[in-house]
């Protein structure tokens, strides 16, 4: 599920990002869309089964639309109606327009034109096409997109507890075979010690004060700067 989630969530940010492009840099948002589908199992598995049996050449002579009569000089761009066809015919879109095959200036002035400007055009292909892309992917991975902040906070919380404890037990070992006098040393277990078992009963905010109270005391005894450092680092973690 953690890999799901994290998947998705760049994908959502991709495209967040494509809508919110200037034109200037559509094409490199585009190229990070598709990316961000390639690298997500779940993802390509969708856009798969999506575009298994969809006629692009068929839907791009029914959505993409121009005019019959002489001079007409813009057309007009439609979604199809079936979600999974518009997951399959924007996809397909982008991919063009990522190789090259079709211009995406030159789609946006023939499709979606608005008093010849190319941010203007693109704003409106952006809103019209990719945001229903956007959302219609959402909403085909609910249980990962509906993680709260407060979860994901805990997670890294849990993550940093866990490196604090890996750190406080192999600043035991160091501590215990340094040149201190015996009083350091005793002071240093006794802090250590502390550290681990905030960390054993999921306490940060303890473990992080004790951890600011071990760099201080750390800084104060003259240990070895990448002691105090590793500390510091435990400390702003949490």
């Amino acid at each position: 599920m953690e890999r799901t989630h994290e998947q998705i969530i760049k994908f959502v940010t991709a495209c967040d990002e494509l809508i919110s492009a200037k034109y200037a840099a559509a094409e490199k948002r585009i190229a990070d869309v598709l990316k961000a589908v390639a690298g997500g199992k779940e993802l390509e598995n969708l856009f798969s089964a999506v575009t298994r049996n969809f006629d692009y050449a068929k839907a791009k002579r029914s959505y993409l639309r121009f005019p019959a009569f002489a001079g007409a000089a813009h057309g007009a761009a439609y979604l199809p109606a079936e979600r999974g066809d518009v997951l399959a015919f924007v996809f397909c879109l982008l991919v063009e327009f990522d190789a090259g095959a079709m211009p995406l200036g030159d789609f946006l002035l023939r499709y979606f034109y608005v008093d010849g400007s190319y941010t203007a055009s693109y704003m409106q292909f952006a809103e019209r096409m990719i945001v229903p892309f956007r959302d219609i992917v959402k909403s085909c991975f609910p249980e990962s997109l509906n993680r709260t902040v407060g979860e994901e906070l805990r997670e890294k919380e849990s993550e940093a507890l866990s490196a604090a404890g890996e750190w406080a037990e192999a600043e035991s070992s160091r501590a215990a075979q340094s040149d201190r006098n015996v009083g350091e040393k005793v002071a240093a277990e006794v802090m250590l010690s502390q550290i681990k078992t905030a960390v054993g009963r999921n306490d940060a905010a303890a473990a992080k004060a004790l951890l600011c109270g071990y760099r201080y005391f750390l800084l104060y005894s003259g240990a070895p700067s990448e002691a105090a450092e590793g500390a510091k680092i435990c400390f702003e973690a949490l």
